[in-house]
């Protein structure tokens, strides 16, 4: 009887949420919304919006539990385009800042991810890489910045 019990309530558990994961190109400048997004702003990962037909991101008040953090801006140096070397300045630079803002994920409970310039962003002067904090195991609770300068 007991095990009958034990089944019948795993019926009724809510599943446990997936651990998210937010790569280089979770969202790139082409997403419509993101160019609207400030250093500092939270906003929603992409869906889609049917006046839109297509993925937008979306500006959502920190204290309204946001998926995503703008943290910091990053300027690359003028060059050819090399996805694979920006990514990895990418993912260095906002790394540094995520590091001197939150010491690391697993005290922090955080991630993060940069959104890179693409080939046709690139081609248009894009030089500017956005440094995005999140918290993986669902949506932030408030601002995630610290109260002090967040870039030192």
């Amino acid at each position: 009887m007991a095990a009958s019990v034990v089944a019948l309530g795993m019926l009724f558990a809510e599943p446990a949420s997936p651990v998210v994961v937010k790569g280089d190109t979770f969202i790139t400048p082409a997403t419509t919304g993101i160019l609207d997004i400030e250093v500092t702003e939270c906003f929603d990962d992409p869906a889609y919006s049917r006046a839109a037909n297509e993925e937008v991101v979306r500006y959502r008040p920190c204290v309204e539990q946001a998926d995503n953090q703008a943290y910091g801006i990053v300027h690359v140096p003028d060059g050819l385009f090399d996805r694979d070397s920006l990514a990895a300045y990418a993912w260095e630079s906002c790394g540094r800042g995520f590091v001197h803002n939150w010491t690391s994920k697993d005290k922090s409970g955080l991630d993060y991810y940069p959104i890179i310039p693409t080939a046709e962003s690139w081609a248009d002067g894009d030089r500017d890489v956005m440094c995005v904090v999140y918290n993986p195991e669902g949506r932030l609770t408030g601002s995630a910045l610290p109260r002090h300068n967040p870039f030192g």
